[in-house]
């Protein structure tokens, strides 16, 4: 079946019939809308995405919409606190240009982490997890700072597992346990540190999107070119893609870098 907007709009109307839901589409922008009759929370789905998403994969992207949908829908609906759940905050890396408001213009907490991307902070709920605003953290009388210390510690507790490729003499290191926190592993110093005095040549990393991280020890300039091919697919079939772009971990510090075709990258200025 050939999957149209309108085509898919009709499947998502009829998975989403209760009567305490509202559905509506956006014809210019090619969206659609589900959200509770009630209070007006609700979620946009943009289409043409989940269409790419189904050519390549087929009914199962619409069933993890849909479940997706009917979780995030359900919190939406729930009363959440810090206290009492500080094992459950975690960092989460998004790229620089995630939206910093909800929907409903809660402004979200934040932190600066490199050009491409930023932290954001989650309130894990099981299945899901709820992004973390200013307005909530008032309510419960935390401070960012309390927040951001709270998920770094939480955060070195997570198992870093991962897999290992050889490749033309350059070794790929790949952390995906599907935690919903695999990029957040980024922001471990202690972990990147210890594969920087492992690594025999450059240490490059990268988080294409969110379940995902890749490091590399780069020991050869073909070894980039590789580098660059992996980052670029993984970016292009993540559910929440963050960025193409690898980083050169250096003195404690992550850089951005292009690589260029059978080159040693260059900084992005």
């Amino acid at each position: 079946m050939k999957l149209t907007s309108i085509k898919l709009k009709q499947i998502l109307e009829n998975r989403f019939k209760n009567p305490e839901y509202r559905t509506s589409f956006n014809r210019d922008k090619d969206q659609f809308r589900i959200e509770w009759r009630a209070n007006k929370k609700g979620i946009n789905v943009k289409l043409p995405s989940v269409i790419a998403k189904y050519n390549e994969r087929g009914d199962e992207v619409i069933d993890e919409l849909v479940d997706h949908l009917e979780e995030a829908l359900t919190i939406m609906n729930e009363v959440h606190h810090l206290t009492g759940m500080e094992k459950h905050i975690f960092p989460v890396i998004r790229s620089t240009s995630f939206p910093q408001t909800t929907n409903d213009k809660k402004k979200l907490v934040t932190k600066e982490h490199t050009a491409e991307t930023r932290i954001f902070y989650a309130l894990d709920l099981g299945r899901s997890y709820r992004l973390i605003d200013e307005e909530f953290i008032e309510k419960e009388g935390w401070t960012e700072k309390r927040i951001h210390e709270n998920a770094l510690f939480n955060l070195r507790s997570l198992k870093l597992d991962y897999k290992v490729d050889q490749v033309q003499g350059n070794d790929y290191y790949f952390l995906a346990t599907q935690d919903g926190y695999d990029a957040s592993r980024i922001l471990n110093d202690t972990f990147l540190e210890e594969m920087k005095q492992k690594a025999r040549g450059d240490l490059a990393v990268a988080v294409p999107h969110q379940d995902v991280l890749i490091l590399a020890d780069i020991q050869n300039d073909i070894g980039y070119d590789i580098l660059a091919q992996m980052t670029m697919k993984f970016f292009a079939e993540g559910r929440i893609p963050i960025t193409s772009l690898p980083f050169i971990y250096e003195n404690k510090k992550l850089e951005p870098i292009f690589i260029m075709a059978k080159n040693k990258p260059r900084n992005n200025d």
